[in-house]
């Protein structure tokens, strides 16, 4: 039974965690791991802050879907500058150290950088839904207050769904050993650390996960499953290509998120593989949706294109 240690304890005997990333069969690739972490953190920065730029200075995108994509972006930024600049310097750099309060505050702000990218994704695809089956309401329905308040909750929803188990988590007593076998602080790996029975702790996040994620899957899915009735609906083929084309971009950035997600899952229950080469593909996954967005977005997308042409053009 997970128990708060007295208050007259001294608590925190340890003071920095020590971030080891792998086992030491991994350091000799550390090169090209940072090389392609790099890679992966460009793409990103770069390619999400273009579609932000994009959305605020060209009047043709300030509709609700390039709001919630404005949004979607800056998330997408926020989750892997959490991370990757702290992985660059333990592979360059060797420096491992992370202070007690610093590992905390990035364990907190990834899952809730996460879990507000989960419930955005949930919005665009209600957002779609009303775009696709209820068009000649869709003015009236999705208004800018109303994009306003669903991304207030995203938001809100996000920042406030692992607070409980990070503040718990921060009250265990840490002891030693202070080496977190992962590439950054996320919470199994370190709540396990601690010098108690953490069966409790590590319960309670599962089960904030699988809401945060699942219940928001239910949504998404069944907002597709109806714009697919909706799509089929429509006579002529025309009609059901474009239809079809307003939420690809959407439904394959959320294929990427579940996906990952599920892979992520699979891949840390996989015995047969190494315990580093688990490690670093589950970590891998976790960036695969901020990478792939504006990727997506970029390809798929002919008015981001036509809008990114337009603003080149402006500047040459």
């Amino acid at each position: 039974m997970f128990q708060l240690p007295d208050s007259n304890r001294s608590n925190f005997t340890v003071r920095e965690f020590v971030i080891a990333g792998g086992e030491r069969s991994l350091e000799e690739f550390y090169t090209e791991l940072s090389v392609s972490l790099l890679l992966v953190y460009l793409i990103t920065l770069i390619g999400n802050l273009v579609i932000i730029v994009l959305v605020l200075v060209d009047h043709r995108l300030h509709t609700p879907m390039y709001y919630f994509l404005w949004n979607l972006s800056f998330v997408d930024i926020m989750i892997t500058t959490t991370v990757i600049p702290k992985m660059l310097a333990v592979c360059l750099m060797k420096d491992n150290v992370i202070s007690f309060e610093g590992c905390f505050l990035q364990m907190y702000f990834f899952l809730s950088f996460e879990s507000t990218e989960c419930f955005l994704l949930t919005v665009m695809a209600y957002d779609r839904y009303i775009a696709i089956c209820k068009p000649l309401h869709y003015s009236t329905i999705i208004t800018d207050r109303t994009c306003v308040i669903l991304v207030a909750i995203a938001w809100i929803l996000g920042l406030l769904g692992p607070i409980i188990s990070v503040i718990l988590a921060t009250q265990l007593p840490f002891c030693g050993p202070n080496k977190v076998i992962y590439w950054f602080c996320d919470y199994p790996p370190v709540v396990q650390l601690a010098c108690t029975d953490t069966t409790f702790l590590i319960d309670l996040a599962l089960a904030v996960a699988m809401i945060v994620i699942y219940i928001p899957f239910l949504i998404v899915v069944w907002s597709y499953i109806r714009i697919i009735i909706c799509i089929f609906r429509i006579r002529s083929g025309d009609g059901r290509r474009k239809a079809f084309s307003t939420c690809s971009s959407h439904l394959m950035i959320v294929l990427t998120y579940f996906i990952s997600n599920g892979f992520v899952y699979i891949v840390v229950k996989i015995e047969n593989i190494s315990s580093d080469t688990r490690t670093l593909l589950a970590v891998c996954y976790s960036f695969a949706t901020p990478m792939a967005n504006p990727i997506i977005y970029s390809l798929r997308n002919k008015e981001i294109r036509d809008s990114f042409r337009r603003e080149l053009r402006k500047q040459v």
